[in-house]
């Protein structure tokens, strides 16, 4: 087996591919990576030594793709993953779909000359921010929660499905990655390609490029350890606003099981996320940060942003069903090994983020 991974000098794609080498030692990785993110660097040299064939390519530069060895599956992890991005002053709107879009419709050609399979790790900012907005919540202690009885469509006790609105407004990124979506399932149904489309929640882990609008967890506790300002916003301005976490290498057994075993009897979508177990708010978060890392203050900002919403906790029940899968690693061992990284590494928002 020979699998490309885009974007495998990032966070996501270093992890899989680390992952795929320890259990998969026989499989053959070709990773691709423009090394435009700072830290990539100390990523290709270490993937390197694992014996990942590192290529330095674009995804949106379609001649970049022509001297690839064949693969037999395209893992795509390479995206702008913010949903502020192409309003945020960091990126344009066009580069954020050139990179989200026109990438991997470079990267679906390339699938289809290869008639090889395809893993879009998606995310669940392609539902409808008004949709999330309209689920009634209520302060329980730290945290918001759905309130008791409350009846939405594509909300279940567990979390937001897979049949949630994915109506516009989505913001610009979860255009792209829906769009990403849809073009995904159209090039499998035509021609016959095995595709799978994983909604990941808010992913996490000790070497993540946190920044505040992607890799919160990360992020925070970084940001804590080394007393940088912080500050919750909107929504009351008390924190707690609640995202699902789910460490990154709990992703692999539902992509090793897509790979080795493309049932067509399982959905094409399904989301893949820490849930309700796994959840926490920014205000659960920093009393955990307290408790390890020593006091701290953290400001407040009630006015909120236009994309934020109060509560967003993935149902992944489907993946677990149709695929046995299901989270490995406590939010508290993803927290600690996030904490033990920034010990170890005090310049570490220096490096990856330089904010």
């Amino acid at each position: 087996m020979r699998i490309l991974i885009t974007g495998v000098c990032g966070f996501v794609g270093g992890v899989v591919a680390q992952g795929v080498r320890d259990q998969r030692p026989d499989w053959e990785i070709v990773g691709l990576d423009n090394l435009v993110r700072a830290g990539s660097e100390t990523n290709r040299t270490f993937l390197r030594q694992l014996g990942v064939r590192v290529v330095h390519g674009d995804i949106r530069q379609a001649s970049d793709l022509e001297t690839l060895p064949r693969c037999d599956w395209i893992l795509d992890a390479a995206a702008n993953p913010s949903v502020m991005a192409g309003v945020d002053g960091r990126t344009s709107s066009r580069q954020l779909i050139e990179h989200n879009l026109i990438g991997t419709i470079n990267l679906l050609e390339l699938a289809r000359a290869w008639k090889s399979g395809v893993l879009i790790l998606s995310t669940s900012r392609v539902y409808s921010i008004p949709g999330l907005a309209a689920i009634p919540v209520e302060a329980q202690g730290e945290r918001f929660a759905p309130c008791a009885g409350a009846t939405v469509p594509g909300l279940s006790p567990a979390g937001v499905t897979e049949g949630f609105s994915t109506a516009a407004p989505i913001s610009l990124y979860g255009a792209t990655k829906l769009a990403s979506e849809t073009l995904a399932l159209e090039y499998g149904e035509t021609f016959n390609l095995p595709v799978r489309i994983n909604r990941c929640g808010v992913l996490a882990g000790a070497g993540q490029f946190g920044r505040i609008d992607q890799g919160i967890f990360s992020y925070w506790i970084h940001s804590w350890a080394r007393r940088r300002p912080l500050k919750y916003i909107g929504f009351d301005g008390m924190g707690r606003q609640v995202r699902d976490c789910l460490h990154a290498r709990d992703l692999l057994p539902i992509l090793l099981a897509q790979m080795e075993r493309p049932l067509d009897a399982a959905p094409r979508v399904v989301n893949v996320s820490g849930g309700m177990s796994r959840s926490a708010s920014l205000r659960e978060l920093s009393v955990w940060c307290e408790r390890r890392l020593g006091s701290h203050t953290v400001f407040s900002e009630p006015v909120r942003r236009s994309f934020d919403v109060p509560w967003l906790v993935l149902d992944a029940s489907a993946a677990g069903r149709h695929w046995d899968w299901k989270p490995l690693t406590s939010l508290e061992q993803t927290w600690s090994e996030i904490a033990e990284h920034a010990e170890r590494n005090p310049h570490w928002l220096d490096l990856v983020a330089g904010d």
